[in-house]
């Protein structure tokens, strides 16, 4: 009997607090690789990643045995640990 293959594809939008415009585009395509690593970490499929200055879109091609929480969970944690721990200038329009 042949497998059985499932794929589940999720949107995930995160805003900035308050919209405002904090994305620096210095720091937004490390700020991308860096969740890409997340999602990759997880063994997820990550399909694209963009935003604009205050907010980010991430398209996941999620295995049915992922907790989506958990996932959303650990890319919200570990990112915003990373602005933290490099203090990365935030940009205000």
């Amino acid at each position: 009997m042949p497998g059985t293959f499932s794929q589940i594809y999720i949107q995930i939008v995160f805003a900035v607090k308050n919209r405002d415009s904090l994305i620096n585009p210095d720091w937004e395509e490390r700020f991308y690789q860096y969740i890409t690593g997340i999602v990759s970490g997880k063994e997820q499929k990550l399909l694209a990643i963009n935003g604009t200055s205050n907010h980010i879109h991430i398209f996941i091609g999620m295995k049915p045995s992922c907790c989506l929480s958990d996932l959303v969970r650990e890319i919200k944690k570990s990112s915003n640990d990373l602005i933290k721990e490099n203090t990365l200038i935030f940009k205000e329009i």
